[in-house]
């Protein structure tokens, strides 16, 4: 999961940052209003986590801007404002949740994940594809109810196939959502070819159909309509 943390306190941020990043979600940071606004409008994310007093904005603007651009993010605000009114203000301006400092990391965890639940897998624990069975809390995956051992990485990938089902990914868009968005400098993706490839290679052993097919000059769909 691609997460976009916008956190003026430097010292919170790498906090959140390594935590997050320890439970597996691939981080952007901001530091400014204006540095979240530009990474909002280059990139994708799946959740944005919002400090509201910036040095040079208001983070309650750039809920609105991703609501008035219809992105497809969660939006959980983070801060110290914790007034009946900050916070209804927040919600009402299209926030999926709203925490107030100072807060425990697995209590954030716990309101990211619930937020990615109800927005990717229609707020079901798992997610089922064919002869797949994903449970991105506890980032398992299973093939005919046998587990199936995949590197984070290798899992990442398939999580975000399974939840882009017919869709034609770009290996650019692929590198970017699972190793962030430096990807987008890179001179080449084609490190990504070997990733698939094991990833293929380790579910059609397990009894899996091949449901990653490569569309050469685009990338790659997952789909289990193709065979």
């Amino acid at each position: 999961m691609k997460i976009l943390l916008v956190e003026d306190e430097p010292a919170l941020l790498r906090s959140v940052q390594h935590y997050l990043e320890s439970e597996g979600y691939t981080v952007t940071t901001a530091l400014t209003y204006r540095q979240a606004a530009t990474k909002a409008n280059d990139y994708d994310y799946d959740c944005v986590l919002i400090d509201l007093m910036l040095p040079d904005g208001n983070g309650l603007d750039l809920v609105r801007e991703l609501k008035q651009h219809q992105s497809a993010a969660g939006i959980i605000v983070l801060t110290a404002k914790d007034a009946l009114a900050d916070k209804l203000t927040g919600l009402d301006a299209g926030a999926d949740d709203y925490i107030t400092k100072p807060f425990h990391l697995p209590e954030l965890n716990a309101r990211l994940r619930s937020v990615l639940r109800r927005r990717l897998f229609g707020g079901q624990a798992c997610i089922r594809a064919g002869d797949l069975t994903l449970w991105p809390e506890q980032q398992r995956v299973s093939i005919q109810n046998v587990d199936v051992k995949l590197t984070s990485k290798e899992y990442e990938l398939l999580l975000f196939f399974v939840t882009n089902t017919d869709r034609i990914l770009s290996k650019s868009a692929i590198a970017e959502h699972i190793w962030g968005d430096a990807m987008d400098a890179a001179d080449s993706h084609e490190f990504l070819y070997t990733h698939v490839k094991n990833l293929r290679r380790k579910l059609i052993a397990a009894g899996c159909p091949d449901y990653v097919q490569t569309r050469y000059g685009a990338g790659y769909v997952f789909s289990i309509r193709l065979l």
